[in-house]
């Protein structure tokens, strides 16, 4: 039970994980009120995607500088500034008039986003004694945002599309006052980064093989969470009710099945049931089954994705530099970078035809599956697991060479 575990800093742990509950409910409380805002705006379909790829695209550029600056300032002060961007940019956005605005503002909101992703993981790291517990805890309230930002996007856009965002802002505000007076930085000042250091980590074959799968399953990630409220057609309240099932089942395949699972058959091979799995599933979504199948396989889709989400995180702590900052950076440069075309090629595809966006996303995920059955065994290798197809578990010994070398042996 958590009440008996040895972990002095319990509360600023428990502060900093519910910071990014609110954080992700930010994110996804547009989901049920793209349809509304481009009908009250005029927007078309991949201009209401920018709202997507706006927010994501400033949060992975900006992620690298922000794992910088807490050489100089610390995490607490960079988390802080990053909760408050959020919070202006939140309040602005309910008071903008058009799509550019919206847009712009919603970069702004990645960038303090990425203030916080950047420095959150490696907080909670350095606070905690028991990694798996705390990136779990991490996991799980991304989870819930994912789930409660639908509701209250639902419930509240049925007002005006404007208030969720209001709400989203009052929420930061109340993050803020946690992170100012709950927060803490570890007793080890974090040494000043270079930015090669955080690009070196690419050179090492089990990690550039984890950063390919990461950065397919992502775009699948984002063309699902993005391109489906349009997909599905259905009025507010009922689209919120239905991303916040799919919120559920992400939470419960981090918080009951992805690390469990990772127990029994290894990590590695957990994250190849959960890329296959969202793979099936984007398939089905693109057969263009009938409204109430295609809600059924949207949150059977979710559980494969919060698998993947716990797994991914713990498996880049496992592979990556011992600093976690350089680890994070890296590893949430791939995972939001790539997302970040993800919402608009979708629409873009939209006028070609309805199904065509999940096709093209599932190419782009059979190529991180076909990456991963030829790699998962470097994945294995420094985890001391084995992969099914053992026939290369031998060579997953001499993990630890040049990229060049990786692909020679492959």
């Amino acid at each position: 039970m958590s009440g008996a575990r040895n972990e002095p800093n319990k509360t600023a742990i428990y502060a900093t994980a519910l910071t990014a509950f609110f954080a992700i409910a930010g994110i996804a409380v547009v989901d049920p009120i793209l349809p509304v805002i481009g009908d009250e705006i005029g927007a078309t379909t991949w201009q209401i995607e920018l709202l997507f790829t706006a927010y994501i695209a400033v949060m992975a550029v900006g992620m690298i500088p922000a794992v910088l600056a807490t050489g100089r300032f610390g995490y607490k002060k960079i988390l802080g500034a990053g909760v408050s961007l959020v919070a202006v940019a939140a309040i602005l956005a309910a008071l903008s008039t058009s799509i550019g605005q919206l847009a712009a503002l919603r970069g702004l909101w990645g960038l303090g986003n990425a203030m916080f992703f950047a420095t959150a993981m490696v907080l909670l790291v350095s606070l905690a004694n028991d990694r798996e517990w705390v990136v779990g805890i991490f996991e799980t309230c991304v989870g819930l945002g994912f789930a409660v930002g639908p509701l209250i996007g639902g419930l509240l856009g049925s007002i005006s599309w404007r208030v969720p965002f209001l709400a989203c802002g009052l929420f930061m505000i109340v993050a803020l006052a946690m992170s100012v007076t709950k927060l803490k930085d570890p007793a080890t000042k974090p040494t000043p980064l270079r930015v090669g250091q955080v690009f070196a980590l690419f050179r090492r074959p089990a990690f550039l093989a984890l950063a390919v799968v990461t950065a397919t399953y992502n775009f699948v990630f984002f063309v699902i969470l993005g391109y489906t409220p349009i997909f599905l057609g259905l009025d507010v309240v009922p689209l919120g009710l239905v991303f916040t099932a799919w919120g559920l089942g992400l939470a419960f395949g981090i918080l009951v099945v992805g690390h469990k699972l990772a127990h029994t058959i290894g990590a590695v091979q957990t994250l190849g049931v959960a890329v296959g799995g969202v793979l099936v599933m984007t398939v089905l979504l693109a057969l263009g089954l009938p409204t109430a199948a295609s809600v059924a396989v949207l949150v059977v889709a979710g559980v494969f994705m919060g698998i993947a989400n716990a797994i991914l995180t713990d498996l880049s702590l496992a592979l990556g530099d011992p600093d976690r900052r350089v680890t994070t950076g890296a590893f949430n440069l791939v995972r939001w970078g790539f997302a970040a075309p993800a919402p608009v090629i979708a629409g873009l595809l939209h006028p070609v035809g309805e199904s065509v966006p999940y096709w093209v996303a599932a190419a782009v995920l059979l190529v991180g599956v076909v990456v991963f059955a030829v790699t998962a065994h470097r994945m294995a290798g420094p985890l001391a697991e084995r992969v099914l197809w053992s026939r290369w578990n031998r060579r997953a010994r001499a993990v630890e060479g040049t990229p060049e070398e990786a692909m020679a042996e492959l």
